[in-house]
């Protein structure tokens, strides 16, 4: 990612959400890829500043980092047969299909994902690609070409199934690995692809997908390779009742027992979902530091149950959130995600303990730990210049008064700009150099062949 080394005032925001209390009415000041200073309200830069871009249309919030998502499956959105079943029927109803994509599907589904999330503020996702039918085994490959042509960061985990249909896990046997070749593409996307330190643009972690779709021997030989690699680990977990009833009657074992078992109860591990947990059990995810990401739109539409977000934060498990799979939610808008997690939470715990604010710190610092990185999710001195910018001058804004709260109670659901390690990624509402009327074209075009391929 090239840095632009000149130093740029973002000037008097109409409103600002650091992830801090300090004073930055007057704006950020961003130099060398990073923030380099907070201005206070009628203040003037203390550092020299070679251009100055007026905001005062605009409320500036950290780049929006989202910890989980299946690039794959914007082929799927709405797809009749499954719009009103549950994950377990869900994902029977779909495994066939997604057996069926090529190399040049996932390139156009993986745009579609991470530009639409780009135009909703996203600036960092993490992708969870568990499916490599013949002929696909480059996935992740394929991946990390789109994301460096969109000038995004990103955490590409490798995940992987084992357990197939005959030996009582819940996938076809198309869709299933042997775990000598899971184990070894693994080992060498981490050594051709992961970048370390601040700033990286492309991490690779490693996500055996779930436990009804995964041996216990590659959940154990995969967590051992992660700490012998050090890299993070990902995988779903409690996100319903048949889950739980699948590690009882498997395993013997209540899902975080399970986790346990298999050494992943760890700060290593992050979880998508999180939803079926105990009290115990949240005070034990807390002490190990295990991070959950919560898919409030995902719950919802599969009627998966509500996360225990505020408990889970509180006990010390950082809270991200994720748009998850976009057959699931059935989108890939992440101020939008940050909208639904702030009203679902409310249900549970109130409108006084679920602030517009403490949504956007989900969505941006606790994302950022929930991937084990601290460059990114504040607008801090020293902090990636990561960031995105919405007006409020759309009809459904008209009469709003708190600029922050406004993004989130009335709606927003496109960033106006965009910047990633200091380079402007979305202008004007639009992506740099990306076709999307072509995109959409080629996109809907490889969704009807799929489903005639495989249906």
């Amino acid at each position: 990612m090239s840095v632009p080394q000149r130093s740029l005032w973002l000037k008097n925001p109409l409103g600002i959400h650091t992830g801090d209390d300090a004073d930055a009415a007057g704006g950020l000041v961003v130099a060398g890829g990073r923030i380099v200073e907070q201005v206070a309200r009628g203040a003037a830069p203390a550092t020299a500043v070679d251009e100055v871009f007026d905001a005062s249309r605009h409320v500036i919030v950290p780049g929006l980092i989202n910890t989980h998502h299946h690039f794959y499956q914007t082929l799927t959105r709405a797809w009749r047969p499954v719009v009103s079943a549950e994950l377990f029927g869900w994902l029977k109803g779909l495994y066939d299909v997604w057996a069926g994509l090529t190399p040049r599907d996932l390139e156009i589904a993986t745009t579609v994902a991470l530009a639409e999330l780009l135009l909703s503020g996203c600036t960092t996702a993490a992708d969870h690609h568990y499916l490599f039918p013949n002929g696909l085994e480059e996935g992740i490959d394929v991946q990390v070409d789109v994301v460096r042509r969109l000038g995004m960061r990103a955490t590409l985990t490798r995940g992987s199934m084992s357990l197939g249909e005959k030996d009582g896990g819940l996938p076809p046997q198309s869709t299933v690995q042997e775990a000598e070749a899971i184990l070894a593409d693994s080992e060498r996307l981490v050594g051709a692809y992961h970048e370390r330190g601040a700033g990286a643009v492309v991490q690779i972690g490693l996500a055996p997908c779930s436990p009804f779709s995964v041996t216990t021997g590659v959940m154990r030989d995969t967590a051992a390779l992660a700490e012998q690699l050090d890299v993070r680990l990902h995988t779903h977990l409690a996100e319903t009742i048949d889950e739980e009833d699948f590690c009882r009657e498997r395993f013997g074992l209540r899902t975080v027992d399970y986790l346990e078992s298999v050494g992943w109860l760890s700060d290593r591990a992050w979880l998508a979902h999180g939803i079926h947990f105990d009290d115990a059990e949240i005070a034990r995810l807390g002490a190990a530091g295990t991070a959950v990401s919560h898919c409030a739109t995902s719950n919802m539409r599969l009627a998966s149950g509500i996360a225990r977000a505020v408990e889970l934060e509180a006990a010390g498990v950082p809270v991200g959130l994720g748009v998850d799979g976009s057959a699931s939610n059935d989108g890939s808008n992440m101020i939008q995600e940050v909208r639904q997690a702030l009203y679902l939470q409310r249900l549970r715990y109130g409108a006084a303990a679920v602030t517009p604010e403490r949504a956007l710190d989900w969505a941006t610092q606790g994302s950022a730990r929930a991937l084990g990185r601290s460059d990114i999710g504040v607008l801090t001195p020293g902090a990636q210049a990561d960031l995105a910018m919405f007006t409020l001058d759309e009809l459904r804004f008209s009469g709003s008064h708190d600029p922050v709260a406004a993004l989130l109670l009335c709606g927003a659901d496109r960033a106006d700009r965009v910047m990633v390690g200091g380079v402007w990624r979305v202008v004007d509402g639009r992506i740099e150099g990306l076709d999307v009327p072509r995109l959409i074209a080629q996109h809907s075009e490889a969704a009807r062949s799929l489903l005639a391929r495989t249906t």
